[in-house]
């Protein structure tokens, strides 16, 4: 196989759209899109559509650009990976490895990293509704911080910590992130975390049992987005609260969706916190960031198969995925690039909307997309899907939640076996004839 490397595919692939592309992402030279240096012709055929594929060495060297760019600024730091972004036991052991803990919500998440054999004490778990047994579950297992979101949390945990068990406490920083609507959770009317008139009352509770160590305190401003500057007011607002030994400043860096999105780079990112940590923040403080979309997103690629072609005025593309396996589309109406993964070569001029299988007309996965003439059997990749495609996954229709690939120098590791119609079945029981 002869790959060409992506800065030379043809020009109808412009630099804003190589930069949407998985950063080990190339085309043969038949025209065919590769990922790690596997075709996806190749993965399609031995994995099946849809497909969900992670160039595993550009999410390697993403994590490095997080993790070593910003202890060089702030060497007092530490990175956390937001593991809802891709929650899958694979992608928890490459961030332990590469020198991420982990930032988990809910039992689900933590079950899935302790398989991954991350360390319990590089665990932080999150949720603004933790219950009783995810409470207990994470204090069984040593996790290192639990961060208090309510007074509930705070009363669970005055009765059942028994040992050392450090917190970090959530605060509303009223601060006006740019972003959808469903990803903005720092305002003054967030669902998460507590006023900061109310943190001197949370502290007092929690001293009540003196095995709660109160490190510091948290916040998030959002998710995807593509400004530095709420990122700074961020670390200003956290500043007012108080002096403490830890500030987590959350994560929300947007990724580039799409040609029209120009988001800070991650060097561009840190410089701008740690600009505003020094600041603002003790000198000998711990600053804390939780990327998550922001690592996994540009490394996955999600493959499909055309099922259908139809013309009635418009020209509908219909694949075998949809909303059950790329929903943001219909959640946040976030676009994705499409691509005619094996006729790079060809330059697209058929305005083409392309629709998934499921029974909704808002199953649009994109509208009015150039592609060439397509026809059932043709793969359509869809770029910068790492983040939340899979979360996200469903069982719409009756359909089968993907694999999960990673892929790294010619070589495919499959993450996530496909679901199959057995697994759809295993939690249902017989049905049994009810007389009503």
């Amino acid at each position: 196989m002869t790959t060409i490397d992506i800065r030379t595919i043809p020009t109808s692939l412009d630099r804003e759209v190589r930069a949407i592309l998985p950063e080990e992402a190339g085309v043969t030279a038949d025209g065919v899109l590769t990922i790690g240096g596997c075709t996806a012709t190749a993965l399609a055929a031995t994995y099946g559509t849809p497909l969900y594929v992670m160039d595993e060495t550009g999410l390697r060297r993403q994590i490095r650009r997080f993790v070593d760019g910003l202890r060089e600024r702030w060497p007092n730091s530490e990175v956390l990976f937001a593991s809802k972004s891709l929650p899958v036991v694979g992608m928890y052991a490459i961030a332990a490895a590469e020198g991420l803990s982990i930032d988990v919500a809910g039992g689900g998440e933590l079950k899935l990293a302790l398989a991954a054999g991350v360390d319990p004490a590089r665990i932080h778990l999150h949720g603004n509704a933790k219950s009783d047994d995810e409470l207990q579950m994470a204090l069984d297992a040593g996790v290192g911080t639990i961060i208090v979101d309510n007074f509930h949390d705070i009363e669970r945990l005055v009765e059942r910590v028994t040992r050392a068990q450090h917190v970090l406490v959530r605060i509303i920083p009223s601060i006006a992130a740019e972003t959808h609507a469903s990803q903005y959770t720092g305002g003054s009317e967030s669902k998460f975390g507590l006023l900061p008139s109310q943190l001197e009352d949370a502290i007092a509770r929690m001293a009540r049992n003196a095995a709660i160590v109160v490190d510091g305190v948290h916040l998030h401003i959002g998710s995807q987005i593509l400004a530095a500057a709420p990122f700074a007011q961020a670390v200003a607002a956290i500043s007012r609260i108080g002096a403490f030994d830890v500030y987590d400043v959350g994560g929300g860096l947007g990724v580039k969706y799409d040609v029209s999105d120009h988001p800070p780079t991650v060097e561009e990112y840190l410089d701008t916190i740690v600009a505003a940590a020094r600041e603002h923040l003790p000198a000998g403080a711990k600053l804390l960031i939780e990327p998550g979309r922001s690592i996994v997103a540009r490394a996955g690629v999600t493959l499909y198969r055309v099922n259908t072609v139809k013309r009635t005025g418009r020209t509908f593309v219909a694949v075998d995925g949809g909303m059950s396996d790329l929903i943001d589309v219909a959640l946040t109406d976030q676009p994705y690039l499409p691509l005619a993964a094996e006729r790079l070569d060809e330059t697209p001029s058929v305005p083409t909307d392309l629709v998934g299988r499921q029974c909704e007309s808002g199953d649009l996965l994109a509208r009015d997309a150039l592609l060439p003439e397509m026809a059932p059997g043709d793969l359509v990749a869809f770029a910068t899907t790492g983040a939340y495609a899979y979360t996200l996954a469903n069982n719409y229709n009756g359909a089968l939640k993907p694999a999960v690939v990673f892929v790294k120098d010619g070589d495919a590791r499959l993450a996530v076996r496909r679901e199959t119609y057995e697994d759809l079945l295993r939690t249902h029981l017989p049905a049994v004839e009810t007389t009503w």
